[in-house]
């Protein structure tokens, strides 16, 4: 285990949930290099993180990266995501690997047939089944997410009257059939007396704005203004956190935030719920609507729902949403 090379291509969401990974590998084996290979886009992610000694950056092109990757002698390579292109560059590099069990025939199942013989282990414990013939083992001390100091927020010109208590709201994500109803967000900010932070990226801005149109001056839109790095430093400073099933909500739980998480499409029980140590575990509230026929539909997402109701989400209740959120 002199040289590891980690393999995890995207997305936001997935790349956090590797952190514990990467921290116990570094720490119960000091000696070991951790070099980390990921799409280009997802650098700001990870550049920051002291756990790692080189991120490497695919941008679809193998011809280039293997003969670099192969020139490195990896002693060991941990394959976090499981997909065609990961063992294709396994199967390059020709070095022992380790990856962990997917479960993608049971999800389909669950998705497909509604029967749920998924077993309740969140995929950070699944993640480390890839170093069990090492001694690896989860400290249970929960994600990371660093920083870069350049890319820490002044909240000072940002958020009026900065040094209160202010939440943050992550209205975005990748898929539509897992964002929140931009009515029932209005209603939650009405509720709410303190300063809100609505985050997300560009493609959310105009629905922000709308939003805040409707509400009243204590909505600020962040949606496409800040980087990934910036947005996680607003989380990282705010009072609470309520988020869609997006990667904001994984950075949240890396920095041990109250989370409210709003469920549309997905489950829980896929195993991607906020992943808080255990004596923060009762800072995660989780809001679905439980024993809809359609649902889950994917374990990704759609743009629209394929039933044309959406009920996975229109039928929150955003009376016990903002019931849980003042208490």
């Amino acid at each position: 285990m002199k040289k590891v090379l980690i393999i995890r291509f995207s997305s936001i969401g997935d790349i956090v949930l590797t952190s514990p990974v990467i921290r116990c590998l570094k720490n119960q084996s000091p000696e070991t290099e951790i070099h980390y290979l990921t799409k280009k886009q997802n650098h700001s992610i990870l550049k920051a993180n002291p756990y790692i000694s080189k991120i490497w950056l695919f941008d679809n092109n193998f011809s280039e990266l293997i003969p670099e990757l192969k020139a490195e002698n990896f002693s060991f390579i941990v394959d976090l995501h499981k997909n065609f292109r990961s063992r294709f560059m396994i199967l390059k590099l020709g070095k022992p690997s380790a990856s962990f069990p997917k479960l993608n025939f049971r999800k389909w199942l669950l998705v497909n047939t509604k029967i749920n013989i998924l077993p309740d282990v969140h995929v950070v414990d699944r993640y480390f089944k890839a170093l069990h013939s090492s001694g690896i083992r989860n400290d249970g001390q929960g994600l990371d997410y660093f920083i870069p100091k350049a890319e820490e927020v002044d909240l000072s010109g940002i958020v009026p009257g900065h040094d209160a208590e202010y939440i943050a709201f992550s209205i975005g994500g990748k898929h539509n059939t897992k964002i929140f109803p931009e009515e029932k967000i209005v209603a939650v900010c009405k509720s709410i007396d303190k300063q809100i932070v609505l985050l997300g990226g560009a493609e959310d801005g105009e629905r922000a704005e709308r939003i805040i149109a409707q509400c009243s001056s204590n909505v600020i839109n962040g949606c496409g203004i800040f980087t990934i790095n910036q947005s996680a430093s607003l989380i990282r400073q705010s009072a609470k956190v309520i988020t869609n099933d997006t990667g904001l909500m994984h950075i949240a739980a890396a920095f041990r935030k109250p989370i409210i998480s709003l469920w549309g499409n997905t489950v829980p029980a896929f195993g991607m719920y906020p992943y808080l140590p255990e004596e923060f575990s009762g800072m995660s509230t989780i809001f679905e609507v439980k024993n809809l026929s359609c649902r889950p539909c994917s374990k990704l997402g759609y743009d629209r729902c394929p039933k044309h109701h959406f009920r996975c989400m229109n039928d929150q209740d955003v009376d016990l949403i903002i019931k849980s959120l003042h208490e």
